[in-house]
């Protein structure tokens, strides 16, 4: 798929109008003095793209703020270039281009709620085209963290607007699960928090009061553009998800010191986030401090080993796949998120923490753990396809369920399956199950 980048930071509060930038070159022309400086007729705040973004994103967004040119810029937010919407358009399929335009979106909630519902056909359509899974699941990630960064703005907007006022100190809204790593499908639901830039203790009662209704009108909001409430309370609603830096940092300690089951698990939501809005850099100082904290501490790594194996690989005796019971829903189904894509997940999260990859999502970090060389050349290729397949196999079914208006699971019959998947499945759960074992070898030198 091609792709051509669009970080559109900030793009809830853009100013850029139709027609706005003939404007601009009209006043250049006729209405302003030549004496005058570029900033008496220029546009600002600038619209950027981030140079590794998808095309599929940028011409959407060009699109919704009918502007021809973005400029491109790489991570240091340096100029590399400018895309041109003639170009990128020439450059698209057109069969694509009436879900790109969806995309777009109104601006509003329903149209946020609309860009969600469609996403099932977008990447039904992406899939038939062949392109890898991991760049769609990354799409569909970007979609959506898109649509909570201009959710953010909305809820920002009416609260200066309706008694609140503006945000007291400055914050970053994070997403943590799937969204962190890069891996949405198509039907996620809310897992985030906040990190507030520090301030005095004595101005708790305000700035906490603030950051309270942000979060409930945040939550709400996301609930009604398509993403279901977290039944678990991961939201910025739980002051366990709603802290300062230095907090967070403190809570993070207690974690890894305490690392009872709670514990453990909270950290296992948490070390997978990701800053979609607000300052980033409150989001990196604190990645910087869980990867110095977690991996000066094999006992904790030890321990948060042993509680994922509670997520088994579905993988019995004579590699017969282990179905859900019959007495539980979904029953005779493989669960291909609890039973074999999440036991690899945890198992190379957990190895990244202790070699201090930076790498978020699943691929990379295996591509980092390659390049150290604690993967070999085999193994990376076994657990690479092996994590390919699986998220083929869930989407595949995910995109079935949708476009037939049944539920979106990770619950897969396996009668369904051809004997050429099922092979292959077979493979990709021995290679995780015996990559699991070496983990635990690893950090607990329990061989059995």
């Amino acid at each position: 798929m091609a792709k051509a980048s669009a970080d559109i930071r900030g793009a809830a509060h853009l100013p850029e109008q139709p027609g706005q930038a003939f404007r601009s070159l009209r006043r250049v022309a006729f209405e302003v003095e030549h004496q005058h400086p570029v900033t008496a007729v220029m546009t600002a705040p600038v619209v950027t793209i981030g140079a590794d973004e998808f095309l599929f994103h940028a011409i959407a967004t060009m699109r919704r703020l009918d502007i021809r040119h973005l400029p491109a810029v790489d991570g240091a937010g340096a100029l590399v270039g400018v895309l041109r919407l003639k170009d990128a358009l020439f450059e698209t399929d057109h069969r694509l281009m009436e879900e790109i335009d969806a995309l777009a979106g109104d601006g509003g909630l329903a149209g946020l709620g609309a860009v969600k519902a469609g996403l099932g056909t977008i990447a039904g359509r992406l899939l038939a085209d062949g392109i890898p899974v991991p760049e769609i699941q990354a799409l569909l990630t970007e979609v959506n963290n898109d649509v909570i960064r201009r959710v953010t703005g909305l809820v920002l907007e009416d609260m200066a607007a309706s008694g609140p006022g503006a945000p007291p100190v400055e914050f970053s809204v994070i997403v943590m699960g799937s969204g962190g790593r890069g891996e949405n499908f198509i039907h996620p639901d809310q897992d985030n928090g906040l990190i507030l830039a520090d301030y005095p203790d004595g101005a708790h009662d305000s700035v906490d009061g603030w950051f309270m209704e942000f979060a409930d009108r945040l939550t709400l909001a996301l609930d009604r553009a398509g993403f279901p409430l977290c039944k678990g309370h991961v939201m910025a609603t739980n002051p366990v998800w709603r802290k300062t830096v230095s907090q967070w940092k403190a809570q993070v300690n207690i974690w890894v010191a305490t690392r009872s089951a709670a514990t453990l698990g909270f950290c296992d939501i948490l070390f997978d986030f990701r800053s979609v809005w607000g300052r980033a850099a409150l989001a990196r100082e604190l990645r910087r401090h869980v990867l110095h904290t977690v991996a000066d501490n094999p006992s904790f790594l030890r321990d948060l080993a042993a509680e994922s194996e509670t997520a088994g690989v579905a993988l019995g005796f004579f590699d017969r796949f282990i179905l859900v019971r019959d007495d539980q829903p979904h029953k005779g189904t493989l669960n291909l998120k609890q039973s074999a894509a999440l036991p690899l997940i945890e198992a190379v999260r957990i190895i990244a923490l202790r070699e201090g990859v930076e790498a978020l999502s699943t691929l990379g970090r295996m591509d980092a753990l390659a390049e150290a060389g604690y993967l070999d050349r085999d193994e990376h290729d076994y657990l690479v396809g092996a994590y390919h397949h699986l998220c083929w196999l869930i989407l595949r079914h995910q995109v079935a369920a949708a476009r037939d208006g049944q539920e979106v699971s990770y619950y897969v019959a396996p009668e369904r399956l051809t004997r050429r998947e099922k092979d292959i499945l077979v493979d990709g759960l021995r290679a995780i199950r015996r990559f699991r074992e070496r983990v635990r070898a690893e950090l607990t030198g329990d061989i059995f």
